[in-house]
């Protein structure tokens, strides 16, 4: 196995406490697909035809140019899937009910910290996909690099001790990986943290946060905490002293990943 990196209803009780009932409420404001991110997501993917999404969701950055098979296996998450997308099959991606070779190509996006094995869930799609494999998620060793550790330090926290280090992804993986630094776009419409990097104001949004899995693991007190400390910060102008510049920057390198794994 050779690793380079490049910068420029719950989951069967593996969803770590995530409520999806209570999440996916934000989802389709705050959480819509950037063109951008989906670009990187096709290229990695290649000129597959028959693609596995495993930890599909609501089925977020798939492509109508693949023969896209999703697998979820929270209710919840299935029952948002628009119409015009394929029906989700009920299963999880350490018992992935298909035979050796099945796919082209196979991607699970913002999924594998919420995985109950996730070196089984990945050999699972090594085994069914003859192509590559495309995984986004985020570094762990760079999560609390994020200006929001200043103000929400918890919530950084779960974020960091949830995702799985980048080389144990790459090991479970196989094969050759390469590791590719997503830069995340100043507008973009993906609400996860880092995406309000330039936009701190849009993060006092009860609905923003509440996209956002990791802000289901503080309580209302931390939150209440967060939502004044950083108010105060913004009107005192604080926030702008340390960090406004990224007001103006067109993208932000952050902890958001690709990694891409061939045969």
């Amino acid at each position: 196995m050779v690793m380079r990196t490049h910068d420029g209803s719950t989951h069967h009780g593996s969803a770590g406490g995530v409520d999806h009932g209570s999440v996916r409420s934000g989802l389709g404001a705050h959480r819509r697909p950037d063109a951008r991110i989906a670009r990187v997501i096709a290229e990695a993917l290649g000129d597959a035809r028959t693609v596995l999404n495993v930890g599909a969701g609501t089925g977020s950055y798939e492509n109508a140019a693949h023969a896209v098979t999703a697998v979820e296996p929270s209710l919840a998450m299935r029952a948002q899937r628009p119409a015009e997308l394929a029906t989700a099959l009920d299963a999880v991606a350490e018992d992935l009910p298909f035979a050796d070779g099945r796919f082209d190509a196979a991607m699970t996006l913002f999924s594998v910290h919420q995985w109950s094995d996730v070196d089984a869930g990945l050999r699972e799609m090594r085994r069914v996909t003859r192509g590559p494999i495309a995984v986004l998620t985020c570094d762990p060793a760079r999560v609390r690099d994020f200006w929001l550790y200043e103000y929400a330090p918890d919530v950084l926290e779960a974020e960091a001790r949830r995702y799985p280090p980048l080389g144990r992804l790459a090991a479970a993986l196989g094969a050759t990986t390469t590791v590719q630094r997503v830069p995340i776009p100043l507008d973009c419409t993906d609400g996860f943290n880092e995406a309000y990097y330039g936009r701190p104001e849009l993060l006092l949004d009860p609905a923003a946060r509440q996209a956002c899995s990791a802000w289901s693991f503080i309580d209302d007190h931390a939150r209440q905490a967060f939502d004044a400390s950083l108010r105060r910060a913004l009107g005192s102008g604080t926030w702008d002293e340390a960090f406004g510049h990224l007001r103006h920057r067109p993208n932000y390198t952050g902890s958001l990943v690709l990694l891409r794994a061939t045969p």
